[in-house]
Parts: C-alpha cells; structure tokens; sequence
C-alpha cells in the first residue's frame, strides 16, 4: 500500500505536488504484534523496516524531500538510516538528524531528541538537496545496517520555477508551513493570534468585532475600514465592535490598531456571517455494517479548536460518531470514530480513523486540542489502539487486530495514548495508554462499564507549559496522569493512583473535569469533581462529597478572594449541590440531600443579585452566590453564554439561546436546520469565545451533517474585555468542553453585572 507522508518542515515548497515510494520489509512479521516495546536496545539492528521517501518539491536545480522510516523490528536507542542517490543529488541541509554523504552514499544519524524509535514506531526528518537533468527517487534504504525493500511507485513531481528557498536551519517541527511562536501573558505560553474579525449582519446592518489580545497595549484603538474606506472618524477605544449601518451585506472589513497614535498594519479580511452565521463544510465518513448485521451512519458530534497550522488562525477538530455509538453501560458493537482537522473555509487538512479497537461513545475518546509543545501549532492527542489509521495514513499497532468482544466490549489488547500533528494529523509520539485496564473487575465491575471510563484536559502544572493530563476511573478506582509533549516526544510527569493514596479518594470523580490555579501559587491543578490534585500530582483537598455529573470552576462570588466550585452529586445521602472553595474544599454552603441531581448550573444570569447564580435539577429556586434563594429557576440546566451586550451571561440548551427573566425566559435565538449533540444532554458541538470580541460563538452541525454552522452575536456592545481564549483557565475549558458530559468554559476573573 503507498503510504503518502506530508513533509515535516517549515515552508521550503513551492508546490504541494510529490512523489512516494513505500517500501515494505522482507523481512517484517506478524510477530511484532503492533505492540510498543518497554526496552530499547541501543543501536539494535532492525529485524524489518518500512520507509517512505516523498519529494515535497521541486525547482530548478533544487527540491525538498521528507523520509518517514517504521521499525518493524525491536525497540531501537540510536539510529542510522543510509540510502544512495543515482543521480548525483546532494544534501545541502537537513533536519531532525545529522547528515553526511560521501559521493552518491547518504548517512543519516538520530538528533538527541529522537533517538528511539519504539517497535511500529517512526522517525521522520526532511532535507533540502540539488539536482541536476534527472532527480530520480532512491529505490532502496537501510535502517541500522537492515534493508528494507519493497515494490517501488512513483509519480513525478513537476519543477517550479521559483527560486531556491533555503533559509538558515530551522528548530525541530513537524509543520508544513511557518508558524509564529506563541506569545507569554503572565508567564504562560498563550497563542499568537490575529485578530479573527467578523461580520455579522443583522437586519441592513453589518455588525463588525475584533479580538482585543492580552498582548495589545491598554491604550490601543482601532480603526475599521470596509474595503479602502475608513469607517471611523477616531480609533475606537471603548469596545471591539463597529455597527456598519446600511453596509451591503457582502462588504469586506479590516481593522487597524493604532499604537501611540500611529495606525499599524491591517488585520486579515472579515469572515462574512451573511445570515447571521457562517457555514463550514463538512464531509460524513461513509456508514457501514458492524459484525452483527446493523448499519449504522455518521452525524457530526464534539469539536474543538487550534491553530493547527501557526497562521494565528483557528481550524476545528471535530469528531465523528456513528448513529450506534454506545454509552458504557450499553452492549453491542459501534461503528468506528473519526476525528477530522477542518479549516474554517471547509478545507479538511487530515482524517483520523480511530479504528475498531476504540469503542465509539461519550466517555471512550476525549481528545485535546492544544500547542503542546510550543512550536505555534497546535497538536491533538487522543486515546489510540491497534488498527488506528493516522492522517498521512499510517497504522498504528496491527493493522488486522480486532479486540472487540461477542458484546462489542473492547476488553483486551493494547492501548495506547497518541499525539498528532494538527498540520498532517500524523502519529508524532504514541505510548502505553497509563494506566492499563488491568483486571476489568478491579473497576467496579466485571463487564467493561467502569473500567473505560476516561477524562482529560490541559493543565499549567509548570506555570508556563501546557502539561496533556489523562485519566481512567472515578466510579471506584481513579488514576490520573501528567504528561508532557517536548521535542517530539511524550514523556510522564506524574502519575496519581488512589490504589496508593488511598481509599478515601475512590469514586470522588466527576463526569468531567476542570483545570484551575486553585491555590493561587502561579500553577494549575486538576479538578477532579470531589477532589482536587495539586500540580505535583499529590492531593490538594477532598470533600467526599463523592461523583457528580456537572461542575463549575471560576470567580463565582467576586466578594471572596480566590475561585469557587459550584457541584452536584449522585448520591442520594449527601447534599444535592454544593458550592466549594477552590482553594481548601471546604463546603460554603449547600442544598438538602435528595436523588441522582444530574443538572446543575453557575453563573451570572441574573443582575438583581451580585456575583453568580446557581441552579440544578433537584432544587427549587434559584440561588445567590452565597446560597439564598432568589426565585424562579431559568428554564434550563446545561450551557452558559454571553451573547447580548450586557455582561449577564445567557442560557444555551439545545439549539436556542434564552435571556434569563424573573418572570419568564426571552428567546435570543433559535439555530436553523442544526442539532445538538450527546442525547439528551443536548449540547453544542462547541461554544466559547473562538472568533470577533469577548462575546461567545456557539457551533451546531446542520441536520443533513454537511457543514458546520457557526453563531456570532449580531448586537453591539460597550463593553470592551481581553478575548477570553487569552485567560488560561478559559483556553484550557475550551480544550477540555468535550470530555464526557460536555460543560460551559468560564475563565478564572468574574464577568457580569457590576464588574
């Protein structure tokens, strides 16, 4: 099978065309199992190998090409790949490796950083060469003194004209195109993004917004231009908006900040909200037939967002579910779930097929979305198995094991945790799922309901870096594990097992986390639902107050230092709801015992009362802050947004958006031809604040699961706010928005009435 591999390095072509040849080992068997192997032997040769050599492109006496090489053999630590040239090609620069050639013989040696290359695991690096008359492909290549040999195909790649486009050498990256370093805000890595303006008609007008970036002066204005035309007679200082009055509904608007009076360059041109939203075209995964004889098809589930590819823009990530996914208590085979990265133009970068080994449901794939590393791109990483297909179309593990049960439980075989490439959606470092499932009993039960139980998020544990933080288990059992994605590699932080912290810190997990500075030191914690663990890994509090379905972290009550939880709980013999002070988890008050409380909700809905209000399933009234009783509950317990110009948040559930009222609710918006997502929780595929100003967007997929249809808010505001995915704890409950019972973001400062 041709295997075609996206190059790995910073803008060098001048084409997209390429060539590839894949070459299969001989001597490969099926005895490598697809397994991760946990010792590597220094300089081992190789018992097989696969290479892919792709020619990324090509000028006039020069051209750039990329080499992906798999072990099929052990674990090796240290590597050399060598190759000849026929042609006279020359290496005049390389990365992510050492090169020296001698006549037509190329050697190529690992960098410090990428030295081991586990069984089934892959190294690539790329290079720049010249060329004269022919600039034929290498037919053959040896890893660590073993050939690996093969059917050869090619197709040409045509020359471009343009110039030689060597630069000085770059970092290691895994990028296809430049991408601009994050920036740092407090100390925290946080993305180097453009303004991501929009226009949003509304009536005859054309409501124009902007991101005002933590990293702009405090004193900077804006001008808005439509087209050549300045709109504004002086920089626009109180807000990040413009009301276009009477503006074609078409028109195309720029903005300008002016820094100490002068006005610097234009943004990008507007995104064009002509009906009030913006369509991004989608692509279904074709259905099938699962081993049992049901037909199942595919609708657009969770999403999340990045700058995959460093050009200050967001793309999406969104997954696919097939109609037969299954809740863990549920038997029965599911279709596979594919996750794609999708330009906001409809462009699809990269498909991932996750693979009959990863069962499709709500609490099975939780995948983040974030700049890991600190390259300015953003990567994915998700939870992988045996038979996962990358996006450049690399197989992970086996590509035949099938693990599923006669009950569609996947109980056996290996498990892996995998980061990708958001540029390729290629597999850059994949390791042992921590922890293993172990003995399925040792969860809860016997079946395979509480041992696939998974959450995960993005956390600050350093204070500077995003750390990826994975978990197995909170019914009974709970481990939760750090790690960290650097110089292509991930590598454990720590690890949390309440099997040796202690049974007092068993089922104290939520549906979903939150990550938060907690305790105020500059470094974030996990919030787990009834417990909270330090950046250390140790535990910082826990109430006992024991699992819950929904959680809210963020400054709830302005008028007490530090960050609150708002939380309800399963357990009929504890209190419904709680609110928590985040830094100590001591109770600041509660509501009666009762039932199963599956809904609860915290924000500021409602400006007759200072601070947040909260609400839940089980309760009668709405609540104040410090817990009194304040009257009629809104109509819905699920999402939050700020949509209207006022800085009281909104209510979203399913597909509308309310005001809150005393009396009643006031319909903001109804989506068109859209669906929400996960049953009867009824949520968006993503909401939060990804484009314009401070104000959130809400994601739905149209009915037929062609396009995704994004909201703006079409009123203007006063109110002129930092774009929240600037605050950390905000970007990082975007990242975490879908994991298992999907939660609003809310960032670590109050926004509502009397900020």
């Amino acid at each position: 099978m041709l295997k075609r591999f996206l190059p790995t390095q910073p803008p060098r072509q001048s084409d997209r065309s390429r060539r590839s040849i894949a070459l299969i080992a001989a001597a490969a068997t099926a005895a490598t199992g697809g397994t991760i192997a946990a010792v590597a032997v220094a300089n081992a040769a190789a018992a097989g190998c696969t290479a892919t050599y792709t020619v990324t492109a090509q000028w006039t006496s020069g051209f750039t090409a990329n080499l992906n090489v798999t072990n099929l053999g052990d674990a090796v630590d240290g590597w050399t790949v060598t190759w000849s040239f026929a042609d006279g090609q020359q290496v005049t620069q390389l990365w992510n490796g050492t090169v020296s050639q001698s006549g037509s013989q190329v050697t190529v040696t690992n960098a410090s950083y990428n030295a081991g290359i586990a069984t089934s695991g892959s190294v690539a690096f790329g290079f720049n060469g010249t060329w004269s008359g022919t600039n034929s492909s290498p037919t053959a290549f040896a890893l660590n003194g073993v050939t690996c040999t093969g059917a050869t195909t090619e197709t040409s790649a045509p020359v471009s004209s343009s110039p030689d486009p060597t630069s000085a050498e770059p970092t290691p990256s895994t990028s296809a195109t430049s991408s601009t370093p994050p920036s740092t805000v407090n100390g925290r890595q946080v993305e180097a993004l453009d303004r991501g303006i929009v226009s949003v008609r509304t009536g005859s007008d054309n409501l124009v917004s902007w991101r005002l970036l933590a990293t702009d002066p405090t004193d900077v204005g804006f001008n808005v231009y439509r087209g050549s035309t300045k709109l504004n007679a002086s920089p626009i200082t109180n807000s990040t908006n413009y009301l276009d009055s009477g503006a074609a509904s078409g028109s195309s608007y720029t903005v300008r900040a002016v820094i100490d009076g002068a006005e610097q360059a234009p943004s990008a041109t507007s995104l064009t909200f002509a009906n009030g939203y913006l369509d991004v075209p989608i692509s279904p995964p074709a259905g099938g037939t699962t081993p049992d004889g049901v037909a199942f098809t595919y609708a657009a589930n969770d999403a999340s967002i990045g700058d995959l590819d460093g050009d200050g823009r967001y793309e999406i990530v969104l997954k696919w579910d097939p109609s037969n996914a299954k809740d863990n208590s549920q038997s029965g085979y599911t279709g596979n779930v594919y996750v794609d990265g999708i330009e906001l133009d409809g462009t699809r970068k990269w498909r991932i097929d996750l693979g009959r080994n990863i069962r499709a449901g709500a609490h099975y794939t939780q995948f983040q979305v974030y700049d890991y590393d600190g390259d300015g791109q953003a990567e994915v990483a998700m939870k992988t198995a045996d038979a996962t297909v990358d996006g450049v179309g690399t197989v992970i593990g086996s590509s035949s094991a099938d693990y599923r049960n006669s009950s569609g439980y996947i109980l056996s075989g290996p498990e892996y945790l995998t980061v990708f490439s958001g540029q390729t959606g290629a597999a850059l470092s994949t390791v042992n799922y921590e922890p293993a499932r172990g003995t399925v009993s040792d969860w809860g039960d016997s079946y395979g309901n509480r041992v696939d139980r998974f959450l995960a998020g993005t956390a600050y544990l350093d204070g500077s870096r995003p750390s990826l933080i994975m978990s197995r288990g909170y019914y009974t059992r709970t481990v939760i594990v750090a790690w960290d994605f650097r110089n292509g590699s991930l590598t454990r932080r720590w690890t949390f097992d309440s099997n040796s912290a202690g049974s007092q810190y068993t089922g104290q997990g939520n549906h979903q986390l939150s990550i938060a500075d907690a305790d105020a030191d500059g470094k974030d914690e996990v919030v787990f639902g009834a417990m909270c663990i330090d950046d250390t890994g140790s535990v910082l509090w826990a109430t006992g107050l024991g699992h819950g379905d929904a959680m809210h972290v963020g400054d709830l009550n302005p008028s007490r230092s530090g960050l609150e939880m708002f939380k309800v709980q399963e357990d009929s013999s504890k209190p419904s709801s709680a609110m928590i002070d985040l830094r100590t988890g001591a109770v600041l008050w509660s509501t009666a015992t009762g039932g199963d409380n599956g809904r609860g909700v915290a924000g500021d809905v409602y400006a007759g009362s200072a601070g947040a209000e909260a609400w839940s399933a089980s309760d009668t009234t709405l609540r104040s802050a410090t817990g009194s009783a304040l009257g009629r509950e809104p109509s819905s317990q699920n999402f939050l947004v700020w949509w209207d110009a006022d800085p009281v948040r909104e209510l979203l559930d399913a597909t509308k958006i309310d005001k809150y009222g005393t009396s009643a609710d006031t319909r903001l918006l109804t989506g068109a031809d859209v669906h929400s997502n996960n049953g009867t929780k009824a949520t968006p595929s993503l909401s939060g604040d990804i484009l314009g100003d401070w104000r959130e967007e809400v994601i739905w997929p149209t009915t037929d699961n062609t396009k995704l249809r994004i909201y703006s808010t079409p009123v203007q505001t006063t109110r002129r706010i930092i774009t929240l995915v600037h605050d950390v704890q905000y970007r990082e409950a975007i990242a975490w928005q879908n994991t298992a019972y999907n939660q609003p973001p809310h960032p670590s400062f109050y926004i509502g009435d009397g900020m």
